[in-house]
């Protein structure tokens, strides 16, 4: 029986590209960067966190042929692949100026929800993320 998730993926369109944003301006830490011949595995994960890791794939073989990966990267650059990252951060409003004046795109502030302060934004692909301040209990 499964015991745990150990690799969710995102579609990115540039793998150098998400490096730089998701370890550059978002501040995770690369946790593999492997070139397997027919496709690059690489993998984030946030800091001090090893057992969840964050597969950035672009589309192609060996998981999909040429046209259905084009018709794929088409999706990711409108936002509608269904990538969707949620990471949870101890203080939300400094998170935001921090990412803030890394230059990262924000699409919303920080507002205040029944679980706790969250913002979103997007990643240069179209990838929602969103980042929580989770209430105590």
């Amino acid at each position: 029986m499964m015991k745990r998730l150990n690799i969710s993926g995102i579609y990115v369109l540039d793998q150098d590209q998400a490096l730089d944003f998701y370890v550059g301006k978002l501040g995770l830490e690369v946790d593999s960067d492997v070139d397997l011949g027919f496709m690059r595995w690489l993998t984030i994960r946030v800091p001090g966190d090893p057992d969840r890791k964050i597969l950035l794939e672009r589309p192609g073989p060996p998981s999909m042929g040429e046209e259905t990966a084009e018709q794929a990267r088409e999706m990711v650059s409108k936002g509608a692949a269904g990538g969707h990252l949620f990471f949870a951060v101890d203080d939300a409003h400094a998170t935001y100026a921090e990412l803030q004046a890394r230059g990262v795109d924000l699409t919303e502030e920080p507002t205040e929800q029944a679980y706790g302060i969250d913002f979103g934004l997007r990643d240069p692909f179209g990838n929602h993320v969103r980042i929580a301040q989770l209430k105590e209990g």
